[in-house]
């Protein structure tokens, strides 16, 4: 990867991190039409260790609420472990919500699957389309929520449940998440902010894996020119990833998702009919 490729595909993670239509299934894509290699365990790394970057624009713009320690009075008759909880609820939840994607994510990663959906267009193209469907109708399904709902240990563990379908690139983590809260009474606003935080504990821990992982593997990778490459992605992703989630919230508040799930169809759609017809995503060598 070089540094046009490298910037082209930070912007593009970095506009659809916080929107539902999926931030990876988006880098696959680009890589495709970029003419990156898929199947190397650097650019795997790489798709998700931006991801953190953008990620963590949330805690820069939520950061008085991301560090929040309750100092109210616990409740009554409250034991020293339940007192713990009410101080760092915020925290709590999290912890609750992200268990069921640590679970999925280590088995998905440890059977080759995980891999093998990031190599494969044709899954991400198939899901984009399923998705934007969904998302024509979800709103209606949905949206009965309102911001006097909050997320208490049971709804964030089932929102956790949600996102761990968004282990299928084209998906969209973001859209899974923010449905999730929905279907538990949030309302959009509220259920797109969880969906935020929620993603800290979760990408954090991926990205700490794929480390991991690519120095078990083998350090042949960390030349300075990847390391300089994983940086300069982070640091892009993290600058428009900042400008584009104050946008989204806003519009997600007023529109719904009909407009993200028009966008999804059209290129799914778009990518189906190149494969079917024998054309190669690849636009440049």
């Amino acid at each position: 990867m070089d540094w046009i490729q490298t910037i082209i595909i930070a912007i593009v993670e970095g506009l659809t991190e916080f929107l539902p239509v999926s931030s990876t299934g988006h880098m696959i894509i680009t890589q495709n039409l970029l003419g990156i290699e898929q199947g190397d365990a650097f650019v795997h790394a790489f798709t998700f260790i931006i991801q953190f970057g953008a990620i963590l624009s949330v805690v820069c713009l939520y950061w008085k609420r991301f560090f929040h320690i309750d100092h109210t009075p616990a409740p009554k008759g409250s034991t020293p472990l339940q007192k713990l909880i009410h101080k760092f609820r915020f925290y709590w939840l999290l912890f609750i919500g992200v268990l069921p994607a640590v679970i999925i994510g280590l088995l998905a990663k440890k059977s080759g699957l995980l891999d093998w959906l990031l190599d494969s267009v044709e899954v991400v193209a198939i899901m984009l389309v399923l998705g934007g469907i969904f998302m024509l109708y979800c709103d209606k399904w949905f949206n009965k929520g309102n911001d006097a709902v909050k997320v208490n240990e049971k709804k964030a563990f089932n929102i956790g449940l949600y996102q761990c379908i968004s282990v299928i690139p084209g998906v969209s983590r973001s859209m899974a998440t923010i449905v999730g809260g929905m279907t538990q009474g949030l309302s959009r606003k509220k259920a797109a902010e969880f969906s935020f935080f929620l993603a800290v504990p979760t990408m954090a821990g991926a990205t700490l894996l794929d480390l991991l992982d690519l120095f078990k593997e083998e350090a042949s990778w960390a030349t300075s020119h990847n390391i300089t490459m994983l940086i300069l992605g982070c640091v892009v992703a993290f600058v428009v990833a900042l400008l584009a989630m104050k946008w989204f919230v806003n519009f997600l508040t007023k529109y719904g998702f009909k407009a993200f799930g028009w966008y999804r169809i059209i290129v799914g759609g778009i990518i189906i009919i190149l494969l079917l017809t024998g054309h190669s995503l690849v636009m440049v060598d």
